[in-house]
């Protein structure tokens, strides 16, 4: 587990469907959540948080759900992300044109370190945000997110995968799941394989709104 008292490791927000699914099956260009994997949001999307951060809009739900998508940004200072979860291209880059699902200013507003096995300049983008590709592992990319975030929280965004190693590996010490009122029936599965309790973890909050119930996951 990590010892700083300064900088978490977090995983937030992080939304499963009732079936434990965190994206659905056939993922593409068409579908980066995978079908049916957008149901596993509509928890979030209406809050104020959300409509503020991805549309600039001074609207939106307050309440449960918006104080968990308020969390989900508060002190981060990098992100680590899955290669999936940046884009559709698999394989060795075909070139440089991939540069995101999040337009030219997504919304991170600071480091992102993608984890990848083929190597790819790092890009800027507008409003602060600089993509990192880590092709030396998940240690690694936690380091140089470490070093990036200035003693704020590095933020796992996904995909499955990816907060699986994590976890295994006992590195992250937070980690907040909804769980949406939707059946997938099959795709990427969150808790497949995972003993929580012998890696460390105990729940430690829960509770339920109408669009979703939400689990906190901490280090026992």
């Amino acid at each position: 587990m990590n010892s700083s008292a300064n900088s978490k490791l977090v995983v937030r927000c992080f939304s499963v469907s009732a079936d434990g699914y965190g994206a659905g099956p056939g993922q593409d260009a068409d579908n980066p959540l995978g079908v049916g994997g957008f149901g596993l949001h509509e928890w979030i999307m209406p809050t104020q948080t959300i409509q503020k951060v991805l549309f600039a809009k001074d609207a939106g739900t307050t309440g449960t759900d918006d104080d968990f998508a308020t969390r989900a940004f508060e002190n981060i200072g990098a992100w680590i992300l899955g290669r999936n979860m940046f884009g559709p291209v698999r394989g060795p880059w075909p070139d440089e044109s991939w540069k995101g699902w999040w337009g030219d200013e997504p919304p991170y507003h600071c480091d992102v370190f993608v984890l990848t096995h083929h190597p790819r300049a790092s890009i800027t983008m507008k409003g602060g945000t600089v993509f990192h590709f880590v092709t030396d592992g998940i240690e690694a990319a936690l380091q140089k997110a470490r070093e990036a975030a200035g003693g704020k929280d590095v933020r796992v965004g996904g995909g499955v995968a990816t907060i699986q190693q994590y976890l295994r590996a006992r590195l992250i010490d937070e980690m907040h799941v909804a769980i949406a009122p939707t059946l997938l029936g099959s795709g990427e599965s969150l808790f497949a394989g995972l003993d929580l309790p012998s890696l460390g973890y105990k729940l430690t909050d829960h509770v339920a709104t109408a669009n979703a119930t939400h689990l906190v996951f901490g280090t026992a």
